[in-house]
């Protein structure tokens, strides 16, 4: 039997302090189980069911425990997304040159693995886990079970909406029956989307509506978090009335979020002592005092090869007086060269203080945005002019209102997808999953790729997977 222990980062950002040690019985063996899921041996001598919950004190530790491994490492919710769609799209470039930057990839390339795929995995068997564990549990009470069987669904949905954009039709896995798993076919998208709403929903139901019982920190989802994150799957399933509808509860919100009134807030952990009033959901460092985007995008002059700067197009997209271009971005004059990289994340490491910054996973502007976009595709022009006005007001830039009031509706959508393009620039592949949703992707980046082939838009399943389950087979196309 394989139990794994973990400790949390001193209470630094936790509702209380303290140092927290996590059990994570849920986690017995699953390093195979997880690693090769669709791979599995037998457990064995494994604590199963509800018997590794004895009370709430222990089922809330092994949520919390989820949190932590999400942020061990800089891997798929740590900063991976973000990198590796970066260097997909027209965002992020290196000097030395990656499969994800020349849309070359092979499926035998380990990050697929290691970064994206096998985490992603994790993070569902984790939930999986849970849910089996609270479900058969009668130590736990009813209100702790309703609340972490909402926090269960909300990574399984989190992880299941990344790991469909990235790859396609992945294995729906919902059990952590290692006989089941081990034949698992890939599901068609569609139906993968359908248990990301089935989900959502759920865990809006389930979840608080405030962040109280958090100690009110922002760290892990509220109800308000799951409407967030549903309104943007409706946002790309194209259910436009749903997203808008979806957008309008968590603006209205009022109680709880507003927009920061500078740009430059944005990413803090709090804002004059307060909550970061912008956040829906936000990741707190547990084994360095910074994000891992600070480190990812930590520029370096001795090793500028290994830096990871920004694309040309990317700088050039914010137009003149963007408040967001100033301080989102970095620059550095090395040998009379200029080079830009992203910079929403500013705090160092400093063991000695409370994290000064958290990764922000959902925040409100995406909210507006999505609003706008859903408005707008419903001719409700007006209406979006304003969402989108809302957020180029903070940025300092010209209201549409004023300066093209007869905006006609596919114009506006544009004009949407560019706000889109710098106010989440570098920030959880929303570029590379926008061009590719609406269709994009083979115009914008067929001209700054020379390999572009459309077929790059979905990313191989790995080998390696596919060598342990031929189920998995066919490949994405073009691999």
């Amino acid at each position: 039997m394989k139990l794994i222990l973990f400790n949390n980062a001193r209470g630094k950002h936790q509702g209380k302090g303290g140092s927290i040690t996590v059990i994570l019985l849920f986690m017995l063996t699953c390093c195979v189980a997880c690693a090769e899921f669709l791979n599995i041996d037998e457990p064995k001598n494994q604590v199963v069911g509800g018997a590794a919950y004895k009370d709430d004190a222990s089922a809330t530790s092994a949520i919390i425990g989820i949190y932590t491994k999400i942020m061990e490492a800089p891997a798929f919710a740590s900063g991976s997304i973000t990198l590796h769609a970066g260097f997909s799209a027209d965002e992020i470039n290196q000097s030395n040159v990656n499969g994800f930057q020349t849309n070359s990839l092979l499926p035998t390339d380990p990050e697929l693995k290691s970064s994206l795929w096998e985490p992603g995995y994790k993070y569902i068997y984790y939930a999986n886990s849970l849910l089996e564990g609270i479900s058969t549990s009668s130590n736990v009470s009813l209100g702790v079970r309703r609340k972490l069987e909402g926090e269960a669904k909300f990574i399984r949905a989190f992880s299941f909406f990344y790991l469909t954009n990235l790859f396609g039709d992945v294995p729906l896995v919902t059990t952590t029956d290692y006989k089941i798993n081990e034949m698992f076919h890939r599901t068609p998208q569609a139906e993968v989307y359908e248990q990301i709403v089935s989900d959502l929903l759920d865990a809006e139901g389930l979840l608080p509506a405030d962040y109280s019982i958090y100690g009110n920190e922002r760290i892990r989802p509220n109800k308000s978090a799951a409407t967030a994150l549903l309104a943007r799957v409706y946002l790309f399933r194209n259910r436009w009335s749903e997203a808008e509808a979806a957008a309008t509860s968590v603006i209205n919100n009022t109680e709880l979020y507003s927009l920061q009134d500078s740009v430059y807030e944005v990413f803090l952990a709090k804002v004059k002592q307060q909550p970061n009033r912008e956040a829906l959901w936000q990741l707190a460092p547990v084994s360095i005092s910074y994000t891992f985007e600070k480190q990812l995008f930590n520029f370096d002059s001795q090793n500028l090869t290994s830096s990871n700067l920004l694309c040309g197009s990317a700088v050039n997209a914010f137009e003149a007086g963007d408040k967001r271009k100033k301080y989102w971005i970095g620059s550095a004059v090395v040998d009379k060269r200029s080079y830009f990289f992203p910079s929403k994340y500013k705090a160092g490491d400093n063991a000695s203080e409370a994290a000064k910054e958290y990764s922000m996973v959902l925040r409100l502007a995406e909210q507006y945005l999505i609003r706008a976009e859903a408005r707008a595709q419903q001719n409700k022009l007006a209406e979006a002019i304003a969402d989108v006005d809302t957020i180029r007001h903070r940025a300092g830039l010209p209201l549409i209102q004023n300066t093209n009031p007869g905006i006609g509706k596919e114009e506006l959508i544009l004009a949407i997808m560019q706000e889109r393009r710098v106010e989440f620039m570098a920030e959880w592949g929303h570029r590379w999953l926008d061009l590719k949703r609406t269709l994009r992707a083979d115009a914008v980046l067929s001209s700054v790729k020379a390999d572009w082939q459309p077929t790059d838009v979905l990313y191989p399943i790995p080998q390696s997977e596919i060598d342990n389950n031929p189920n998995l087979q066919p490949q994405n196309e073009g691999y």
